[in-house]
Formats: structure tokens, sequence, C-alpha cells
């Protein structure tokens, strides 16, 4: 009770030097660690008392020098006292929290105090305070103070640190931030000096030289990470990279054996546990990658993921191979070996929200709809639940006096609710739901009402959207430039909420489509509302020109041809759309079902512009209908020469057809109901007059020929895709070869895997899509007037 209630009591009825007062003495009644100090620090903070902060931040580090955050926030508080221009009282203490120091001066030495205690250790050195004055040159040199130098130079700490440290993994994390303290012409000589201390055996002509122990493999291994980090690797020409993944594919698997060691039987390691070496196999697959953006050569990508595929028989549970190779499929367009990739990642609770768009990014673009949906419903239930929880935690807060917890949960509940990817996964699941389940009108309608989609209301929070994105969850020693920009995550960020409010619109005109379903009496009125949806033809109208008003703006988006990088954010779907004129064609149907809604309102008499808009936007629609489906042609995996090439952009382009097909269909079957009354009231007034010359309107004329050829296309794609099919199941892949030079019979069986992996996804893609298409196809018969 007395840790919970206590932070609440001081902050609000206490002055800042009484509240720390309480604090320290209600510390004494609790076991949580340093909490009086860590509550005061987030008190200096908040209220921009630095004098305290940073004589706190001293005190702290006195007692502990190797509490990296008390570091932080010693220089944080250092520099803003520099700029206040704050001096010390001419008499009593500096701060309540005792002595400040506030001239870069005195930082130095306090840094090198701490250092000389180190040093005079000998043995189990502690790394904060080296770490410290690497980041006081730093802070210096971005503050062009000249004080800098006093420090020493920067590439003899960085050396020196590696001698002490090297030999630990967190090495590279340690000196890969400040390697931008190195000038360009340095980046050679350095990583020269950090070999020349690694010991390794002496190297027989053709051989490599290898390490001796696992402390000597992970200095090794650090030298080649930080050679990367500094661009050496990018600036290599083709055949010194092909040399250099072969001598990381070499020291990958002689580590191997140093993970037999871990066990006195001699087997390799467990299963949960990483290799020694695995870095090693990471490394190389960068470098394929690298290759094979620079030179559009698709082998090497094979290769890439064959070794990548050896890697995870060594490491199952490596989750940098299970994520690159997660990156690596999707970019194929397999979305089958994804699902078990990334459902052996085991991903935790806020997990799911931070690394799900990995997953749901490609769930519904690639063909596999039942897996997609899952994948959709694994989001979506741990959104729910958290929804659900955290009323439950807020409401156990009160009930125990955990009042500091509160404003906490509230903060995560907001934080989940406002979520990007919840906001995407809701959308693109009722989309699917809709394309799976809604064949005609009617159906549409049941869909829409059982979902309890609102066409008038958005329920997308557009001004307080969160984007809770890891985009650095991959592994990456590319250099600075080469990195995620910040530029970069901002457009990533405007580009995802385009293509959302573009889907969000889609699927609302769906949900208002509905709502304009013909009543079984011809009556031309606007029903009002029914079950809580309106039907009034204003919500579609409206929808539509902010649906215009989003394409012109993702076309104007996808004109700057952004790219991002390979291990970052993957694109949306919103480029591929326009291209493909998906999103264009669903737009015209929208736009039919409005001119539509005007001939059934107004009737055949006083609408012939509008019958003429109608015959016109049937052409159109077929026309751009087969527009999309030419862009689905040509082979899935491209054979020639005996290489294979995988095309990806075909299966997409397949989906969007499909989806297009399925909202063209939809606005049909509303057709339908719209016109077969009229005819019904025409052929009625012909038997009363005896009128048999009496001319229909060729409104109904030109929708039969349009419903015939649409079957006609329909069909036409469905014989598309079963040849594609066909040509898939005849592919022998192991006849194909991948590169000049023989590969070793391993690789050749990792790689003919995942060859194999990719062929059945797009087998499994085919049969879904197939077997939708031809459930749309089978409606044409209810479409006849």
């Amino acid at each position: 009770p007395v840790s919970s209630w206590r932070w609440q009591c001081c902050s609000v009825f206490m002055s800042v030097e009484q509240c720390c007062l309480m604090l320290s003495f209600l510390e004494k009644l609790t076991s949580e660690l340093q909490s009086r100090e860590n509550k005061c620090m987030a008190l200096y903070k908040k209220l921009d008392r630095w004098p305290e902060c940073n004589a706190l931040s001293r005190k702290l580090l006195l007692k502990n020098p190797d509490d990296w955050q008390f570091y932080l926030s010693y220089f944080d508080s250092l520099f803003h006292v520099i700029d206040e221009s704050w001096s010390p009282p001419e008499e009593g203490e500096h701060s309540v929290e005792g002595e400040v120091e506030a001239t870069v001066a005195q930082a130095i030495r306090f840094v090198e105090d701490r250092i000389c205690m180190e040093d005079g250790k000998g043995t189990r050195q502690l790394r904060g305070p080296y770490l410290a004055r690497l980041e006081l040159i730093q802070r210096l040199r971005h503050r062009s103070s000249p004080e800098e130098h006093q420090l020493g130079d920067p590439l003899e700490l960085m050396f020196q640190y590696f001698v002490k440290f090297g030999d630990k993994p967190c090495c590279i994390s340690d000196l890969k931030i400040y390697l931008d303290l190195l000038t360009p012409d340095q980046h050679v000589q350095f990583i020269n000096r950090l070999m020349e201390t690694v010991p390794l055996s002496t190297a027989v002509e053709g051989s490599v030289a290898l390490p001796a122990d696992t402390k000597a493999l992970q200095r090794h291994l650090c030298v080649v990470q930080l050679a990367r980090s500094l661009g050496l690797h990018h600036s290599m020409d083709t055949p010194h990279r092909l040399g250099l993944i072969d001598e990381l594919k070499a020291r990958y698997r002689h580590g191997l054996e140093f993970g037999k060691l871990r066990l006195p039987s001699g087997k390799s390691c467990l299963k949960t546990e990483l290799q020694y070496s695995d870095m090693y196999c990471l490394l190389a697959a960068h470098l394929y990658v690298d290759l094979w953006k620079e030179t559009g050569e698709e082998w090497r990508l094979w290769q890439c993921l064959g070794l990548l595929e050896e890697g995870l028989t060594h490491s199952p549970s490596n989750a940098q191979f299970k994520l690159l190779l997660v990156l690596i499929f999707c970019g194929l367009g397999a979305f089958e070996p994804v699902v078990d990739l990334y459902s052996s990642l085991d991903a935790k609770h806020i997990q799911h929200d931070t690394i799900g768009y990995l997953l749901t990014r490609y769930a519904g673009s690639l063909g596999q709809f039942a897996a997609a949906s899952q994948s959709c419903n694994f989001s979506l239930r741990f959104f729910h639940s958290n929804q659900k929880d955290t009323s439950e935690y807020i409401i156990q807060a009160y009930k125990y006096g955990a009042f500091e917890k509160i404003p906490e949960f509230i903060a995560f509940r907001n934080r989940l609710n406002r979520s990007l990817h919840f906001a995407q996964v809701r959308t693109e699941r009722m989309l699917l739901d809709l394309f799976l389940e809604a064949n005609i009108l009617s159906s549409l309608e049941e869909n829409v009402k059982s979902m309890g989609l609102c066409p008038e209301e958005e329920d997308i929070p557009w001004a307080d959207m969160r984007d809770n994105r890891d985009l650095t969850v991959l592994t990456s020693w590319d250099p600075k430039d080469r990195q995620l920009s910040e530029e970069q995550r901002r457009l990533s960020l405007e580009e995802e909420a385009l293509w959302l409010r573009i889907r969000s619109l889609t699927l609302r005109l769906a949900g208002s489509l509905a709502g304009l379903s013909h009543p079984v009496t011809p009556k031309n009125s606007e029903k009002a509302s029914e079950n809580g949806m309106a039907s009034k033809p204003d919500t579609l109208r409206s929808l539509l020109k902010q649906l215009e008003t989003a394409l012109e703006t993702g076309r104007a988006f996808t004109e700057r041809k952004i790219q991002y990088p390979f291990l970052g954010p993957p694109s949306t779907r919103l480029s591929p759309a326009l291209a493909s004129g998906s999103c264009q064609c669903q737009a015209s149907a929208f736009h039919l079902a409005s001119d539509l809604h005007d001939l059934d309102t107004l009737g055949l008499e006083d609408t012939t512009e509008v019958q003429t808009r109608i015959g016109n936007s049937f052409k159109s629609l077929l026309a751009q209908l087969k527009e999309i489906f030419n862009k689905c042609k040509g082979d899935l995996l491209e054979v020639k020469d005996s290489r294979c090439k995988a095309m990806p952009a075909l299966l997409e382009n397949l989906v969007f057809f499909v989806e297009t097909v399925c909202v063209v269909l939809w606005v049909s079957s509303y057709c339908g109901s719209v016109l077969r009354p009229l005819k019904s009231s025409i052929q009625k007034k012909k038997k009363k007059k005896k009128d048999a010359s009496a001319t229909t309107p060729a409104v109904f004329s030109g929708y039969q020929e349009y419903t015939a050829a649409l079957q006609t296309l329909l069909s036409e794609v469905l014989d598309h895709v079963k040849g594609l099919e066909i040509a898939l199941t005849a592919l022998k892949l192991e006849g194909l070869t991948l590169e000049e030079h023989a590969l070793s019979e391993d690789e050749q069986k990792f790689t003919k895997t995942v060859m194999e992996k990719v062929q059945s996804s797009y087998l499994r893609s085919l049969q879904e899509v197939g077997e939708l298409l031809k459930k749309r196809a089978d409606t044409m018969k209810s479409l006849k007037i």
C-alpha cells in the first residue's frame, strides 16, 4: 500500500524538495531499487530543474559508474545548465541534491576520474566510463566545441575500447553509434588496426585464417560488423563481395563446431540457443541482398534464401533469420512459408502491434485468402482482448490504491485504440470478408449488417493515429547514409495513411451500396434508414468525392517514386494498385451505382443523359477490367536459359483483378435490381397499348451485352489461372542452375527446398484465386433481367 500511494500524494501536495525527502523516507519501507532517485529524476526533468538533475545524476554515477541512463541524464542536464548560464549561489548548497557541475571542464574531469578508477582495477572493468568519454566527445562535436580534443583521438579511444571489450557481443552495438566520429580516410586504417589484434590461425594458401575459440571468433565477428557499418562492404566490387561471402560462409560453418562444445555429449546446442557464428550467416545473407538489388540477378536471392534456410536448421530459434526470410519470401510473392515462420517467432503481446505489419502487409495481396483471414484474426484478437483487459486493470488499480498506474493504463489503451496497425487490420479484414462472402447485392447487404458497418461514420482516428511499428526490428549494419532516415519514416507513415484512407473509403462505399438495395416493389423513393444504416445516395456521392481526392493524392505520392531501405518498412500496395488500374475501376463502378440510383429515382422518361452515361460506364468498366487482366498475363516463375525468375507482380495484379471483379459484380447486381422492374413496367405498358413496335431504351440491351461480355472475360481469366497452375505443376526445378560455379551438395539441397516452397505457395495462391473467381462467375446467372 505504501508503494502504491506515495507517488500520487507526494506529487500533488508537496514541493519537489519535500517530495524527494518523503520519497527517501518511504524508500526504506519498500524494496524498490533506487525508487526515490528515479522518481525525483523524472520530476526534475519534467519541471526543467536541470541543476538538481545534474547533481543527482552525478551522485548516482559516483555510486554506480556503469549505469548508462544516468550518464545520459548527466550530459543532458550539463548542457542545459551551460545554455541557461546557471551559476552556483554565493552561500549554501548548489542544490538540494548536492554539488552541480556547470562547465565542460568539470564534466571532462568527472569522466576521466571514472576512467582512472577503472584502469586501476586491471580486470573486470566496467564499460560505462569508456563509453561516456565517447558520448561526451560526440556531444561536444555536435556543439562545435574545441574541448572535444582534450578527451583524445576517437580512433585511438575506440581501438582501446575494442582491445578491452572486443570479445563481448555488445561491443558492436557500443561502438557502432560512435563511428561517425571517424573521418572517411580513417575507416580502413581503423579496421586494419582492429584486425591486427584478433588472434587467428595462420592461413594456409587458399584457406581462411580461423579463430581457435569463441572469444577470438567474437572479436573477428565484431570487426566484420564494424567494417560493414563503415560502408567498406558496399564499396567492394562484385568479385570481392562474392569472395567475402564465401569467406563468411566458411567462418559460419566452422563456428558451428563451437556450439557442440556446450554439451558434454558433443551434440549440437539446444534448439533454443543461438550458434556463436550465426551473425556470419546473416552478414553473408545481407551481402547477397546487396548484390541482388544492384545487379537484379535473382539467383543471388535464391542463394540467400538457401543460406538462411541452412542457418535455421542449426539455430531454429534465430529470430533474425526468420524475419529476413519473411521479408524475402513476401517480396517474391510467396505467402505460404511466411505463415509458419511468423508463427514460430512466437510474438508476445505488444509485438503483435509493433511487428505485425510484416505479415499483414502481404496477407491479402498474394491470393492466400484463408491464411490472410487467419493472420488478421490473430492481430485483431490481441487488440480486442486488450480493450477488455485494460479496463479491468484500471478498475483493479482503483481498488488497490495504485493510482500512479492508472494514467499508464489509459495511455496504453489509447496507444492501441489509435494504432495505425489496428485500423489497417480491421479495415482489411472487413474488405476480405466482403470479397469472400458477398457475391450479389443481397449477400453484400447481409454481410454489411452483420459487421455493424455504418458508412456515414468515420471510425478511424486520423488526427490522433499512432504509428507503433518497429521499423528497425531487422538487424542492420548498413552505414548511416543507407539506414532508414526520419524523413523516410515520415513518408512511410504518409503512404500507409493514404492507402488506409483509400481502403477505408472503398469499404464504406461498399456499405453505402448495400444501403441502396432496390425494394421488391418498384417505388422510386429514398428509404430513410434501415437497421441503423443510411441508404440515401448522398453518402455514396460524398464518399465518392473523397475517394477521388484520395486517389489523386495517392497518384501524386507515387509519382515521387520514393524508395525505402530493404530492411526498412515495406511499401504499401498503393503504387501497384494505381498502376494496375484497380482503384480507378472500382471508383468507376461506384459512379455507375450513383447514376443507377438517379435512374431508379427519376424513371426512364427524364433520364436520357443518365442512360447514356450508364451505357458508357458499361463499356468503360469492361475496357478497364480487360486492361487489368492484361497486366496479369505471364508466368509466375519465368524460366529462361535454365534460370528461374519469380514474377510476384503478376500475382498481386491478379488479386487486384479479383477484388475489382467483386466490386463490379456488386454494382452489376444493383444494376439488375434497378433495371429488372423498369423493364417489367415497359413490357406491361406495351401489352396494354398493344404496341409491339415501341422501342426499348438502349440501356437494357447495353446491360445484356455488358453482362455477356463480363461472363466471357471471367471465363478467359479462369482459363488463364488454370493454365498457370498446369505450367507451375509441370515445372521441374531440379534442372535449373543458379550461377556459373557449382553449389555444394548441401547448398543445392537448401536452395531447392526454398524454390519448392515458392512454387508450392504460388500453386496455393492460384487455387484460391481460381476458386473465388469460379464462385463469382457462377453468380452471373443471377444478373439476367
